[in-house]
């Protein structure tokens, strides 16, 4: 089992959810989170100035069966890609183990892709 925390930009959070539904991927989590990256740099929209270099993105966590751990990262990849500058990045961890609290399965029994 691996786990896959990606970093995206929020305008692309409905194509990444879609794609990845569509890649049987059944079940995930989000949540809005701020990072620092390295461009450092002012936007100026409508005569404001805004400071860029904390940004709003969002953070998908998801823990696959490794046979599905491609499929993922494919979805992700192409459906965040916009070709700039900050369309985030994808991490994948190993996960020894998973328990079901409900009915008590182990393993990768208790995820949902692909049984």
């Amino acid at each position: 089992m691996k786990k896959i925390e990606a970093i995206i930009r929020k305008t692309r959070f409905d194509e990444v959810k879609e794609a990845l539904l569509e890649a049987d991927i059944e079940w995930f989590s989000y949540s809005d989170v701020r990072g620092v990256g390295k461009a450092r740099q002012e936007r100026i929209y409508r005569g404001v100035v805004y400071d860029t270099s904390s940004i709003e993105r969002i953070q998908i966590n998801l823990v696959v069966r490794d046979i599905n751990v491609e499929k993922a990262i494919k979805a992700i990849e192409k459906s965040a890609h916009t070709g700039e500058v900050g369309d985030g990045r994808i991490f994948v961890s190993t996960i020894d183990n998973a328990y079901s609290i409900r009915t008590g399965e182990q393993g990768d029994e208790t995820l949902y892709t692909n049984k």
